[in-house]
């Protein structure tokens, strides 16, 4: 059955050349006139996919029609091959784009990663002090909760996290200096020397 469409393509090729074949047999004593064909690929030392070129009849016949590497250049095969640039030239416009949005996804995740990680330096370095009124000893009349020390971030580093990035179980009650573990995306590297990063917020006397 294959072999049958075969034969019948290369004898729908062969007739879209020219109908009979114009060209010249060897036998009668004149040689063969070149055919203009349209490479449906590119062929090295032969030309571009697409363009139209001069070949033997015999190349044609023999090599080029059977592996449809080339078609007779004749309107319905010209029309042919046009649609199919325009339709391989969609196909890689939308690959290119989707490349592109790959790469540009992946660039603002490693920005942004980087702006997570010094966002978490500055605030494992910083030194956030509030100040608070005292009733007996050290205990303050109002503890210090994790929304205050959220809002404290903001305001003395301009640095905008949220209450369950810091490990707060209970509000802070006495005057002192804490270290308080901050829960960050894990594709932040850890800190040198450190097992966590933290924030160091110190009480005082108000």
């Amino acid at each position: 059955m294959a072999s049958a469409r075969a034969a019948l393509l290369r004898r729908h090729c062969l007739a879209g050349a020219g109908g009979a074949n114009p060209v010249l047999f060897s036998g009668h004593g004149l040689r063969y006139r070149k055919l203009e064909v349209i490479l449906t690929t590119t062929i090295d030392k032969l030309g571009k996919a697409g363009e139209v070129v001069k070949v033997a009849p015999g190349h044609f016949r023999n090599h080029l029609m059977p592996k449809m590497l080339a078609v007779p250049n004749i309107d319905k095969f010209a029309l042919l091959i046009r649609e199919q640039r325009k339709l391989y030239q969609r196909q890689e416009e939308e690959v290119v784009k989707e490349v592109r949005q790959e790469d540009d996804d992946a660039k603002q995740q490693e920005e942004k990663l980087k702006e997570y990680q010094t966002a978490a330096k500055r605030l494992d370095n910083a030194l956030l002090v509030l100040r608070r009124f005292i009733s007996v000893g050290n205990e303050l009349r109002s503890p210090v909760t994790k929304d205050e020390i959220v809002s404290e971030v903001a305001r003395q580093l301009n640095i905008n996290i949220h209450p369950d990035n810091l490990h707060l179980p209970s509000p802070l009650a006495s005057l002192g200096e804490f270290e308080l573990p901050l829960r960050l995306p894990r594709d932040i590297p850890r800190p040198e020397g450190k097992l966590q990063w933290t924030l160091t917020v110190k009480i005082r006397r108000k």
